[in-house]
């Protein structure tokens, strides 16, 4: 499909550039949409459709969205009913909704986008042009900023693709069966796995930035509960223990600093110890530990990385059992 994807020029946008929806689940999100929505109206390549789904919003968010989509017809509100329970499981269930207002459409390039970003007007053109370059790109992204922050990918891959802005090819996010409920999180994660599984190239693409208006994790609970979220988050998604330890250590450097490194492998840990179901399949989790066991041995030089049939105790004794652990249940 991407073969109707011109690159743009050096005077501007393409012409003809690829045709891409967004779909936007938000929940009570009136103190940041707005940004998002005038970042929208500003493209210079703008959406075939973009559907923002309410899910369950009593803020006035869907007030906000309204006023926007009276004078941008590309632009559609779809509610949701109101729901008590926040869960990422939530999130999915919106997206979905979203997706079902558009896939009869013609289209080459899905995009699922938060609700709490703001951009420049060449956004999504720069993005377009990625996926014209590139046929086996399946899923691509930018960096991001928070706060004064700017997202650190010397420790994490540029493979990855964050959650608040993934753009996919349509053909790799029907291949992989698009975004799975997890109640725990991790949904992001799991589509960037999959793709790559699957054979498609996946990218976030630096030399470009958004900017995140809202601390990830913190919707529902403070920095330090979000780190200790986050290492349960960890756990549930196959992380292999030598790479939760080196996670652990580079946390300190970042604030909540050495409270926020305590949480997060005690969230990890606490998970191991009981034993919690993990959210994803042994296939997607032994193929996550390969990758992070790689990364590792690129960076650190390692000679000898731990394999996912022997014992993590040879090289972290304070953490036993990975591999295919005991009690470890597939999703």
């Amino acid at each position: 499909m991407n073969q109707g994807i011109p690159k743009a020029t050096s005077n501007g946008p393409a012409r003809k550039t690829g045709r891409y929806v967004l779909i936007t689940p938000a929940r009570n999100e009136a103190a940041f949409i707005e940004l998002t929505l005038k970042s929208m109206a500003a493209q210079t390549v703008k959406p075939l459709k973009w559907v923002i789904v309410s899910d369950g919003s009593t803020d006035g968010t869907d007030e906000i969205v309204t006023r926007y989509a009276a004078t941008n017809d590309w632009i559609e509100l779809l509610r949701m009913p109101e729901r008590k329970e926040r869960n990422f499981a939530g999130k999915v269930h919106a997206f979905n909704a979203g997706y079902a207002r558009v896939k009869e459409l013609e289209f080459d390039l899905v995009g699922n986008l938060d609700g709490d970003i703001s951009f420049e007007a060449d956004f999504f053109a720069f993005l377009l042009e990625k996926f014209a370059d590139n046929p086996r790109l399946g899923l691509g992204g930018t960096a991001f900023t928070e706060g004064k922050q700017r997202y650190d990918y010397r420790f994490t891959s540029v493979e990855h693709v964050s959650g608040q802005c993934q753009i996919f090819r349509r053909e790799c996010f029907e291949e992989i069966g698009g975004y799975v409920p997890q109640k725990g999180g991790g949904i992001d994660v799991v589509v960037v796995l999959k793709a790559r599984m699957k054979g498609w190239q996946t990218r976030t693409f630096p030399e470009k930035t958004f900017v995140h208006h809202r601390q990830m994790g913190t919707a529902k609970h403070g920095a330090v509960m979000a780190k200790f979220k986050d290492g349960e988050k960890d756990y549930a998604l196959g992380t292999h223990p030598l790479w939760e330890i080196f996670r652990w250590v580079y946390q300190m450097k970042n604030p909540p600093y050495v409270a926020g490194a305590c949480a997060l492998l005690t969230g990890y840990l606490v998970s191991m110890i009981r034993r919690r179901e993990r959210s994803v399949s042994q296939e997607l989790m032994n193929f996550r530990r390969r990758e992070q066991m790689t990364r590792l041995r690129a960076k650190f030089g390692m000679k000898k990385v731990v394999s996912e049939d022997k014992r993590c105790a040879e090289m972290v004794p304070v953490v036993s059992g990975c591999g295919n652990e005991r009690g470890a249940r597939n999703s």
